[in-house]
């Protein structure tokens, strides 16, 4: 835990400071870390800063004895965070006709929820998997990164690649099973 300060003025001198020596100096480093870990990932600059935001938060709360590796492991989980759930927004604009074509659509409402709850329920089985073998089964069946690609992107065999997609399927279909989704 960090002193804490008499004063409100003085506890945020002390995180400015602390963040310039302690933070800055390896954000060049961790865009590089970013771009060739993660070369999907489109917005850098969003991840640095959510990841600068959750590093100022857990200041207070949790002794860091390094900033920079705590700066690099909340990066890293921004990152899976943005990877696991699909985008749901298109940043497309709907015109007003293809909004009125949706308007128009006679969906089964019963239908439309259940879908939501089967794919919560798929997001969610996907988070149950291990970190290793969840991260090369959302670049493989929700990016459609190529094997070769991912093997070449994690320094792994593509056996491995192979091996670890079953794996996550075979651990959704018995997680899906488990919470009575019908596989």
């Amino acid at each position: 835990m960090h002193p804490e300060p008499e004063n409100a003025e003085s506890s945020k001198q002390s995180l400015l400071a602390w963040f310039a020596v302690e933070v800055q100096p390896h954000e060049q480093d961790l865009r590089s870390w970013l771009r060739r870990r993660f070369p999907s990932v489109t917005d850098v600059d969003d991840v640095v800063q959510e990841s600068y935001l959750r590093l100022l938060r857990a200041w207070k709360a949790i002794p860091m004895v390094c900033a920079r590796a705590y700066l690099f492991a909340t990066a890293r989980n921004v990152v899976l965070g943005t990877l696991r759930r699909p985008q749901i927004f298109s940043s497309i604009p709907v015109t007003e006709e293809a909004a009125l074509s949706i308007v128009q659509d006679e969906t089964n409402v019963a239908e439309t929820v259940c879908a939501r709850q089967e794919l919560t329920l798929l997001l969610d089985a996907i988070d149950a998997l291990p970190a290793r073998c969840r991260e090369i089964y959302i670049l493989r069946k929700l990016k459609g990164v190529s094997q070769r690609e991912i093997a070449e992107q994690l320094g792994i065999s593509e056996q491995t690649v192979q091996v670890q997609v079953v794996r996550g399927n075979k651990r959704c279909v018995q997680y899906l099973r488990r919470h009575g989704a019908r596989c």
